[in-house]
């Protein structure tokens, strides 16, 4: 992606490297599977993604991060790229918004370090990214896409860094439509299924969202970005998970939706650009 020179974030927060005297998961193990499969790319609601961060908190191996580090070059980098990219969704959800006759409210974004105090509960490097409705923040530990690439078999480049960021602000989008209160208020009146349904739907729709932010910055893309967020939304998806991490799929667990769902809904949104094209709500039931 073409991001050098170009307009940066101010609502971005870098507390990489800072002292923390916090937790740091020791190994990725059965708990960074879990919390991947559960909260990868947000969409819970802020109950349910505290809920999730506290239990990962107290069943982790603990060790003390109180030393502050100094970030290397690459770092500094995909921090720069970020918020580039941070940027842009700004940018376009705003006027996209604004031709709905709607004001954008813009959320921040945390780039941290092993763990961070949200308004949420406590995230950390295990919990993958996530977004918090609570406080209307992107929480992100970018050293997630190195594991992602190595772990999930996702090509890496910087686009699938942009993919997921884009994700999680389409559950900030969800959060200012009211799609994210409406689906906690169903949840809370249905069965388990039904459930897992509507969390995949609204999963696939924050996929949809990041599509349509793609649509509109196609000027700065190169030629084998879709590729990569395409990659990376191959490897996510919950059958490819549970087939590589247990060996069978259980489709009535799912929470995020397949591979091709979410390969389908991020392209749907791509070609489109069409905020009003995304119910994927419809689709489930």
């Amino acid at each position: 992606m073409k991001w050098q020179g170009r307009r940066k974030s101010n609502n971005v927060e870098d507390r990489r490297g800072q002292s923390g005297g916090g937790k740091m998961l020791v190994g990725s193990g059965v708990i960074g599977i879990i919390a991947f499969l559960l909260i990868t790319f947000g969409g819970e609601t802020g109950q349910t993604v505290g809920t999730i961060l506290n239990q990962v908190n107290g069943q982790q191996t603990e060790t003390s991060t109180s030393e502050p580090r100094q970030l290397s070059n690459h770092e500094l980098e995909v921090g720069e790229f970020s918020k580039v990219v941070f940027a842009d969704t700004e940018d376009v959800f705003s006027e996209l918004f604004a031709q709905n006759g709607l004001e954008y409210r813009q959320p921040k974004m945390v780039l941290f370090d092993d763990q961070v105090q949200t308004a949420c509960g406590t995230g950390t490097a295990a919990a993958g990214p996530f977004y918090c409705p609570a406080d209307e923040k992107v929480y992100m530990d970018l050293r997630f896409f190195e594991e992602l690439r190595t772990k999930f078999g996702a090509k890496g480049g910087d686009f699938a860094i942009a993919y997921v960021i884009a994700h999680e602000v389409g559950h900030h989008v969800q959060h200012l439509l009211g799609t994210n209160q409406k689906v906690r208020e169903l949840q809370n009146r249905s069965n388990k299924t039904q459930a897992n349904k509507l969390s995949v739907a609204q999963e696939l729709q924050a996929d949809f969202y990041a599509g349509v932010w793609a649509h509109h910055v196609q000027q700065y893309l190169d030629a084998d970005d879709i590729e990569e967020a395409v990659s990376a939304a191959q490897a996510v998806g919950d059958d490819a998970i549970q087939s590589k991490m247990q060996g069978y799929v259980q489709p009535e667990t799912f929470t995020h939706g397949t591979s091709q769902q979410r390969i389908d809904w991020f392209l749907k949104g791509y070609q489109t650009g069409d905020l009003s094209q995304g119910d994927t709500f419809s689709k489930m039931f």
